[in-house]
């Protein structure tokens, strides 16, 4: 009776320690992943995929969220900041970033009825 309770015990605090790494670490994935480089206009806009750097924007995504895209921002400034994006909507524009972390990301802005930044979020794909 005593080595099941102490086993519970075992098994619950590995648990809780695998659960709190697991979480933490994906809170702050877009840090440890997106958030090696400040934001470059030019930089952005030439940037290319290769084999060397299959994630060819996403250094600079981290920066670019917490940074430079600030809520209320026209949509038209942003494009003007970022170029033309990879995908838009009514309300949403996405900027291709890459093959980061084994699967595509890309950065998405979302805009409310007056063409305003309610928003942006690193998405995969």
């Amino acid at each position: 009776m005593k080595a099941i309770k102490i086993l519970s015990l075992i098994s619950f605090i590995l648990i809780f320690i695998i659960s709190v790494m697991f979480f933490g670490w994906w809170a702050m994935k877009d840090y440890f992943v997106f958030g090696d480089s400040r934001f470059d206009q030019v930089q952005w806009i030439t940037a290319q995929p290769s084999d060397d750097k299959p994630c060819y924007r996403g250094d600079m995504a981290f920066d670019l969220k917490q940074r430079v895209l600030l809520r209320g921002m026209p949509r038209n400034i942003a494009t003007i900041l970022l170029g033309r994006p990879t995908w838009e909507d009514h309300g949403q524009i996405e900027y291709e970033l890459g093959y980061c972390i084994w699967r595509e990301h890309g950065l998405r802005l979302y805009f409310d009825d007056n063409d305003r930044l309610i928003r942006s979020r690193i998405v995969q794909h």
